[in-house]
């Protein structure tokens, strides 16, 4: 278990587990886990905000349990549900016993949904990861105010459900929609930006090493330049450090040496998810971007 006691052992904690963060990150993280607070990352898809919970799983030495919203998602199946059939047969095996109905609502026939594992966990607690709450509906992140709040929720068969020991919770948002004020409120707030150059090349050689020193560059300065203005403002979505290392991995795989614009254009939908952002990248764009990236080398 590694320590978060400090600004510079966090970021050492987690250069262990393989994710290289910045300082500030790095101050957020810190701070969420020593003031036990929730801690809300925004950010573009693909900038490490998931990414981030799992190396604080690993670099903790806590559970991972992760809970990913979408649109319509109930309270049975984020927090929990009784199992019915379980139930049933219980009750046909005590049938006509004083104690039958009541025994009906224990902890055996009591399915934990995640927030529960999480608030339930043992010692010393889990990491509670809320991914894209963005895609949750309103009810939903009205739930949560108590349970993010004060870590405890409202069982009516079983009455209050109080954490003895405090998840790590991190909430994630591509901000789809704006999340409730009410719940930034109860969290810590963390913006997590596309990383500069050096530190994508420094996560590139730790996920590719096999790119080798010439080509790793080059992906970080071509995915660079294609993230900066002018050429931004050309995409839907820039490509995320998850789409840069499963670039460099494909041009592993392809033998690539060098990049020029023949590769670049047959690899266009490792970088890109949107039919849109492919046909944006065409043979003067791509070398327009190749001539930026070379410039800032």
């Amino acid at each position: 278990m590694m320590s978060f006691d400090s600004v510079d052992t966090t970021l050492q904690a987690l250069e262990w587990v393989g994710y290289l963060a910045d300082r500030r990150t790095a101050t957020s993280l810190m701070l969420a886990v020593k003031l036990q607070r929730p801690l809300l990352l925004e950010g573009e898809p693909g900038v490490g905000k998931t990414e981030l919970a799992k190396a604080l799983a690993a670099a903790s030495g806590r559970p991972l349990i992760r809970l990913q919203c979408y649109d319509g998602l109930e309270l049975r199946e984020a927090l929990y549900e009784w199992n019915h059939a379980a139930q049933l047969l219980h009750l046909k095996a005590r049938e006509g016993q004083a104690d039958s109905a009541q025994s009906l609502y224990d902890q055996r026939f009591l399915i934990q949904r995640p927030l529960l594992q999480a608030l339930l966990a043992p010692a010393p607690g889990a990491v509670l990861l809320i991914d894209e709450l963005d895609r949750a509906d309103e009810p939903f992140e009205a739930f949560l105010l108590e349970y993010l709040g004060e870590f405890q929720v409202s069982i009516p068969e079983l009455g209050l459900q109080r954490a003895a020991h405090k998840p790590l919770v991190i909430l994630t948002s591509n901000r789809t929609r704006d999340v409730n004020d009410a719940v930034k409120r109860r969290c810590l707030y963390h913006w997590l930006d596309y990383p500069e150059r050096e530190r994508e090349l420094a996560i590139i050689r730790a996920q590719v090493p096999e790119a080798g020193e010439r080509l790793s560059a080059q992906v970080a300065a071509f995915v660079s330049a294609l993230r900066s203005a002018p050429h931004a403002n050309a995409f839907v979505r820039s490509p995320g450090i998850a789409e840069s290392v499963e670039w460099a991995k494909a041009l592993v795989a392809l033998d690539t040496l060098t990049l020029d614009p023949e590769v670049v254009s047959d690899t266009a939908g490792i970088l890109f998810k949107q039919r849109e952002d492919v046909a944006a990248l065409d043979a003067q764009r791509i070398g327009a971007v190749l001539a930026d990236a070379a410039a800032d080398s």
